[in-house]
């Protein structure tokens, strides 16, 4: 295709009388371009994407033992002292 928008342009430019074929190869020269992008992006269509099912990649397993008792019943507490003055 672009070596047909190159005679197109060539011959725009060269045959005269310049008339209503001089439009045509300019016509030509110019949607070339576009038409030979466009076939190319369309391609033949065969490739189909299949959506694959996620697997588990880690299996969990139920943890045999137990934490071990807290005493504070699992609260942190924080004791702040009271800002002592300088005698």
């Amino acid at each position: 295709m672009m070596s047909v928008r190159v005679l197109c342009f060539i011959l725009m430019v060269t045959v005269t009388p310049y008339g209503w074929q001089t439009w045509i190869f300019a016509a030509g020269a110019a949607v070339l371009p576009y038409l030979a992008v466009v076939i190319a992006n369309v391609g033949n269509g065969d490739e189909v994407v299949v959506a694959e099912r996620p697997s588990r990649e880690i299996e969990s397993t139920p943890s045999a033992s137990t934490p071990p008792e807290d005493p504070n019943g699992g609260v942190i507490r924080i004791q702040e002292s009271p800002p002592q003055e300088d005698r």
